[in-house]
């Protein structure tokens, strides 16, 4: 009898989908997302026009406001609200809809980001936290800033709770099965988020009592290892979340079968290991820093590298599999073969490609000797923006082409899908100009973080201006794209036909061999990745702690 309960369960769970509650709960999260992206695109144009000399801004909005609500609004709110409503998605449909307490937890979680959201932004306008994304002390912003952050983690937080309860509920009535795939990469991110966001968290709990002045000093050092513990870590997550994409939606828009199971999940376990102890190659222009425990995260993040060059044979093999199914002949037939005319995989399939060159600057950063030469320049702007506003962003966008219609019960019609095409190739060359541009013009020393100045004509800042000048052209094209993307997600979310639209999950080729139970063993991974951020990060805390200079009292620039 339980048996047959258990077989009746699961066999709902694959029919279910995304209910209608749950649709909700995702596209809640959705408008939030590609309204903050707008936002903030917006800010991104003002900010490349200032930063070429195009623009003058007024005086009651400078430089360092936009730059700072810039990223807040799209390294923070955009692509957490995004992830939210993607992997809730894939929950849903996984499992066959969310338990009710897990559906509140995510309109708790919803409600928390608003708040904090809000406080964050206030205060930006205000002109009271000009400290940029990153927030280092001693620079200090007003208190509310850092208690908008507390709420941004404690919705987080509330979702992470969610999925681990979601899961092993369903564990529990599916004893000996493994998770679906989708599922399976949901709990790597929201387990990682967890993980990684306690280093912030702490940091900001410090941050609060010292912006308030009832504590004189903080330790600076302390602070920026905190948040790096948590910054490179937030990178890896959204990169996991492409990921997910990349193997199990794109497979089956192109009319092939996901790769090897075990490989897959093994890919997910290693980037949930292996991410959190790598943020001191952030700081290895620090000083107080030995070269060992330099060394030692450098080697960490270089890691990473082992499941993205496995997630590229997969990928790769994958498509050519695909493309001689269509007929496709001779060493590269299969490639014109690809659906290159369907938005939901040329945008994915370019931040794949793009991903390539993103993960070569990331090994540039990430050593020793080279990192001293582009570290304050633009370079690291440029590398950033390809590896989150390609490889991640795009692949964000190519997701929303099918979810967004799925969840709202109308269709892509073959006009959106060519919008979607036209915003994809515009967004692309923008990308490629500016941070293209950004790339060069780091190598010429032309500084990060930094409105524009000539520094008194001096002829080796004159030389950056042609460059900066294509920056703006860029920003320009990426506005553009915004403004494409936003109102193809509300068109699709409000105004498409009514219809019924695919969840596009690939299934296995025909002799795949069983999913390894093993990869299922969440708490010993949890163990793992709790040794190895010890092993990188309690001695050179400690350290910091008990040999700390003289602490920093709270200082404004602006």
């Amino acid at each position: 009898m339980e048996n047959a309960l258990r077989e009746t369960i699961s066999q709902k769970s694959s029919l279910l989908g995304v209910n209608t509650e749950d649709a909700k709960v995702s596209l809640s999260y959705f408008s939030v997302s590609f309204v903050s992206l707008l936002i903030g695109g917006v800010l991104g144009l003002l900010q490349g026009l200032e930063r070429a000399g195009l623009l003058q801004l007024p005086p009651w909005l400078n430089y360092y406001q936009v730059l700072t609500a810039h990223g807040i609004l799209l390294l923070l709110v955009f692509s957490t609200t995004f992830t939210i409503g993607y992997q809730y998605a894939n929950l849903s449909h996984s499992f066959g809809g969310l338990l009710p307490k897990v559906r509140k937890l995510a309109w708790i979680g919803f409600a928390l980001m608003i708040v904090g959201t809000i406080m964050v932004a206030v205060m930006i306008v205000l002109n009271e936290a000009s400290v940029l994304y990153t927030f280092y002390p001693p620079l200090a912003a007003h208190p509310l800033f850092y208690v908008g952050l507390v709420f941004l983690v404690l919705g987080i937080w509330a979702c992470c709770f969610g999925v681990f309860i979601n899961h092993r509920h369903w564990k529990k009535i599916n004893p000996g099965q493994p998770v679906p795939l989708l599922a399976f990469f949901a709990m790597g991110v929201f387990v990682l988020w967890f993980f990684a966001s306690l280093g912030v968290t702490i940091e900001v709990l410090t941050l609060i009592p010292w912006s308030m002045g009832l504590v004189e000093t903080t330790n600076v050092m302390v602070g920026r290892t905190l948040f790096w513990w948590f910054g490179h870590s937030l990178v890896n997550i959204w990169y996991l979340v492409a990921v997910s994409a990349w193997y199990v939606i794109v497979p089956k828009i192109i009319g092939g079968r996901h790769f090897n199971e075990k490989l897959i999940r093994l890919v997910v376990i290693l980037l949930v290991i292996l991410n959190i102890p790598g943020g001191f190659h952030h700081q290895i222009v620090d000083p107080g820093i030995s070269l060992s425990v330099k060394f030692l995260h450098v080697f960490m993040s270089l890691s990473i590298a082992v499941p993205s060059l496995m997630t590229a044979f997969a990928m790769f093999a994958v498509f050519e599999r695909a493309g001689r199914k269509l007929g496709g002949k001779g060493v590269l037939g299969w490639f014109k073969k690809l659906p290159w005319g369907d938005v939901r995989f040329l945008a994915p399939m370019i931040a794949m490609i793009a991903f390539i060159p993103g993960g070569a600057g990331g090994i540039v950063n990430t050593s020793n000797q080279l990192n001293q030469v582009v570290h304050n320049t633009l370079w690291v702007v440029g590398h950033f923006h390809v590896t989150v506003g390609m490889s991640v962003v795009m692949t964000f966008f190519g997701i929303s082409y099918w979810l967004i219609p799925y969840l709202s019960k109308r269709q892509l019609t073959p006009k959106m899908n060519k919008i979607g095409v036209i915003q994809t190739i515009i967004w692309t060359i923008g990308m490629i100009l500016m941070a293209g541009s950004q790339h060069l013009v780091g190598l010429l020393g032309d500084p990060r973080r930094t409105s524009f100045t000539t520094y008194g004509d001096h002829p080796t800042a004159l030389s950056w201006i042609p460059y900066e000048y294509v920056m703006g052209i860029g920003a320009t094209l990426l506005l553009v794209g915004v403004i494409i993307q936003v109102y193809a997600v509300f068109n699709m979310m409000f105004f498409a036909p009514k219809g019924e639209t695919e969840y596009p999950v690939a299934e296995p080729e025909d002799d795949a061999r069983p999913v390894p139970m093993w990869t299922e063993r969440w708490g010993l991974w949890i163990v793992l990745l709790l040794m190895v951020v010890a092993m990188a990060y309690v001695v050179p805390i400690m350290d910091f702690v008990l040999h700390a200079p003289p602490g920093s009292p709270p200082i404004r620039t602006w």
